[in-house]
């Protein structure tokens, strides 16, 4: 049986070969892949929190983030077998306008499509008018915002406040996601949730979507 504990320690020491080892056990046994990605996902706190302590730089949060993408990527299978009804459900995700950072983005989207969704990614730097067009064109209901810095809040409230200018706002569903996110930043701008992990993120968009 898969080691879950040793699993979330080597994420968080970003012992790369261990965690891979681990997760190939997982995936060879079939055993519970959303408790891997859970234990991938609490060592990913731990990364963070000794990025905010200062004892990891931004490459270490780079170096987190490829293993975390790798290790999910390899228990998308066995997940998405799990995901049922709802594999089909859709969301846009994309880094806000004058934000430049993807590596974030990048770990919820495989979280996102572990757990079934089909992402539209609109990448990174993107204005408020493509996202709303997309949404509209698509007919796309839920909205996952990502940003890095501070400014990112700005071009989030920028984008809430286009679907009120296209008449949508009331058809659809808006996460914001990110280092600078909180609760009182949510209710500012009118969004309607907010979440600082992938694992949080996935659960508030799987319950909007049913799943």
């Amino acid at each position: 049986m898969a080691d879950l504990a040793k699993l979330k320690e080597a994420m968080g020491d970003l012992e790369e070969d261990v965690v891979i080892e681990i997760v190939d056990e997982v995936v060879a046994s079939g055993a519970d892949a959303q408790a891997a990605v859970d234990a991938c996902s609490a060592g990913m706190d731990i990364v963070g929190d000794r990025f905010a302590a200062g004892e990891y730089f931004v490459s270490d949060l780079i170096y987190a983030g490829e293993i975390m993408t790798d290790a999910v990527t390899k228990l998308s299978a066995l997940l998405a077998d799990g995901a049922g009804a709802g594999a089909s459900a859709k969301l846009i995700l994309a880094t806000v306008k004058d934000d430049l950072h993807d590596i974030g983005k990048n770990i919820v989207k495989a979280f996102f499509e572990a757990a079934g969704f089909q992402v539209v990614d609109l990448g990174i730097d993107v204005p408020a008018d493509k996202i709303v067009t997309t949404a509209k064109e698509q007919g796309i209901k839920i909205i996952a915002l990502t940003g890095v810095l501070t400014l990112a809040l700005d071009s989030m409230k920028a984008t809430v406040e286009a679907f009120e200018a296209a008449g949508m706002r009331d058809d659809v569903k808006i996460l914001i996601g990110g280092n600078p996110v909180s609760a009182e930043a949510c209710q500012a701008m009118k969004a309607d949730a907010w979440a600082h992990s992938p694992a949080d993120s996935v659960n508030i968009c799987k319950e909007w979507a049913g799943m």
